[in-house]
């Protein structure tokens, strides 16, 4: 069975920085990509930063230049470090995964889509004040 758990966020000042990180178990990261959505609107999410199927990455205009993504194989770990945090960063932030070789990272989606090869994290409140 494969799980994501997600750990870090909670509050920071806006200009500070906070990083999450999402542990996978059940799956191997040479045949999956991981990354992180946050809600926008109901039960809408858009894309953050993401993992490509040859580990490059993708990050959200919103973000470029502010967070990072990051993998360590080892520990099946995924990291979102967020730098230069702004009060529009506020959001509920998912770690998502699926295999390699099924598409892109779509730039929107539902917040834990019933996809049938999407699994999602439990969710972390992150939240800037200004």
């Amino acid at each position: 069975e494969v799980q994501l758990v997600q750990s870090g966020g909670g509050s920071a000042p806006a200009g500070g920085s906070l990083m999450l990180t999402c542990t996978a178990s059940g799956l191997s990261f040479a045949d999956f990509k991981l990354s992180w959505f946050r809600q926008i609107s109901g039960n809408g999410c858009e894309l953050v930063s993401g993992l490509t199927d040859k580990d490059t990455t993708v990050s959200g205009d919103s973000v470029k230049g502010r967070f990072t993504i990051s993998q360590d194989n080892a520990k099946n770990t995924v990291y979102l470090q967020m730098n230069s945090l702004k009060s529009e960063d506020t959001s509920v932030y998912y770690c998502a995964a699926k295999p390699k070789n099924t598409g892109g990272w779509p730039p929107k989606t539902t917040c834990k889509n019933s996809v049938s090869y999407y699994h999602w994290g439990q969710g972390t409140q992150v939240t800037v004040s200004s």
